[in-house]
């Protein structure tokens, strides 16, 4: 049975019930008899395995390839041409 945790309006006790999924879900507060709210709080997600960081699915390039000479290539001349026109610009 799951775990509910409420809280009261009037004197602000929180406290947990333990209920049916098909039970009423109000309930009044055990220290004051008043209405009580349930609370919703984040549900912890632990990540196991690989996949879950930058690092896990990084594309690593043998830099004798061509493929990554010409990426390279490429990723210089583009820098290169987007500093020379910030000095033309001034």
């Amino acid at each position: 049975m799951p775990i509910y945790e409420y809280e009261c309006e009037k004197c602000l006790l929180r406290f947990e019930v333990k209920r049916r999924f098909g039970e009423d879900g109000s309930s009044p507060c055990p220290q004051c008899g008043n209405d009580a709210r349930r609370l919703f709080t984040p549900v912890p997600i632990v990540f196991k395995g690989s996949g879950f960081y930058v690092t896990d699915n990084r594309k690593t390039f043998d830099h004798g390839t061509d493929e990554a000479k010409r990426l390279l290539d490429e990723s210089k001349a583009t820098k290169s041409g987007s500093d020379k026109d910030k000095k033309e610009s001034k």
